[in-house]
């Protein structure tokens, strides 16, 4: 039985944009930087993040799109990008702690924890069911993430946003915890370990560091 494909909506595009501006303002966050928290030039993210993104989005504004195999292979490779930078950049931070001057301690961990919040938002879009097509193919049942309009089916046809991946990124680096949504699967679980670990460790340290400064 041939499967039907899923041909991108209004909504889809709409989406989309908005999950690809969200991982273009984590290279935005990282030109405020210092620099001495960030390997290599800090416009360097930014512009693998457009090389990235640039040819999705113009074949969705022209209604065409790639292959849903193609697009995974970018998505993840975004992905990989931007872990990798918000990893080096965190441990440059604890490298340099007693270095920094409280300025710059205090501004590299604002940018870094509200970088965490869209790199993981920007995981959660994606991993989520395999992704947002395969979401639109599978009626937008629970699969990693169970939200709560989720629940008993999802009988009124809801679809989950980038802002509720988004909201539940922030909810996981404010209060550890997923608030309302509900983890269902190991690499969801594991994801938001990771990302609460990375903002107590990023808050931890900023209240150390001004704590000794006083």
């Amino acid at each position: 039985m041939k499967q039907a494909t899923a041909q991108p909506t209004k909504i889809g595009v709409a989406q989309f944009l908005l999950a690809a501006t969200g991982a273009l303002l984590v290279g935005v966050l990282y030109l405020r930087l210092p620099g001495d928290v960030v390997f290599g030039p800090r416009w360097l993210l930014l512009a693998v993040e457009a090389v990235l993104v640039t040819p999705p989005i113009i074949l969705r504004l022209v209604d065409r799109h790639l292959p849903h195999r193609v697009s995974r292979i970018f998505s993840y490779v975004l992905l990989a990008v931007l872990t990798l930078a918000l990893a080096s950049s965190v441990a440059l931070l604890v490298r340099d702690l007693t270095s920094l001057k409280p300025y710059d301690i205090l501004t590299s961990g604002v940018l870094l924890w509200a970088s965490n919040v869209l790199v993981f938002a920007s995981w959660y879009w994606e991993v989520d069911g395999d992704g947002p097509l395969i979401r639109h193919r599978n009626a937008h049942q629970a699969a990693d993430f169970q939200f709560p309009q989720q629940q008993g089916g999802n009988h009124t046809g809801w679809r989950a946003g980038f802002v509720d991946y988004l909201f539940l990124a922030f909810c996981s680096a404010t209060a550890l915890s997923p608030a309302d949504t509900v983890p269902l699967t190991r690499r969801a679980k594991l994801l938001m370990m990771v990302e609460a670990l990375i903002s107590m460790l990023v808050l931890l340290l900023i209240v150390a560091r001004f704590t000794n400064v006083v």
